[in-house]
């Protein structure tokens, strides 16, 4: 890679990481980034299942990528300024959903609870996983766990 484009490609990582910079806001910038989630979510309701699913784990392996690169970038194991973790964690959460600004907030909320709390195994991936996999997974996993509880409401309410 040219020298030249290291400075740019450092931009992009922190940009796309950072969820257009919205991890830099420094109050809760774990639920900014989320917001992220909203119109993806709403774009992704439409699609068809097997479009949702391969989106939504294209989007995982991406950022695993992005914030590894970005914890080395900052030199800090992970950093609040990535919050695309929080992004793809929330797409998990609500693939394969119908879109409702109900669902839509319910599961935002419950997501938020779950990344913030860390119910068992999310705080041990946490804590144990190393690199850009230990930044996303337990987001993910929070993303699971809010698809199951939201699946339920959403069974139980009908």
């Amino acid at each position: 890679m040219n020298s030249n484009n290291k400075p740019a490609l450092k931009g992009l990582i922190l940009f796309l990481s950072s969820g257009t910079y919205l991890g830099y806001i420094p109050l809760a910038s774990g639920t900014f980034g989320t917001l992220w989630g909203l119109p993806i979510f709403y774009w992704l309701s439409a699609r068809p299942i097997w479009v949702q699913i391969v989106f939504t784990v294209g989007s995982i392996f991406l950022a695993v990528f992005l914030a590894g690169k970005a914890e080395k970038i900052w030199n800090k194991k992970d950093p609040s300024y990535v919050v695309i973790d929080e992004i793809v964690g929330y797409m998990a959460a609500v693939v394969w959903m119908p879109f409702s600004w109900e669902i839509a907030v319910a599961a935002f909320f419950i997501f938020r609870a779950m990344d913030i709390f860390k119910p068992y195994p999310i705080r041990k991936i946490d804590q144990n996983w190393p690199g850009g996999w230990g930044i996303v997974l337990d987001d993910v996993l929070a993303g699971i766990y809010t698809n199951l509880l939201v699946r339920l409401w959403i069974y139980f309410r009908s």
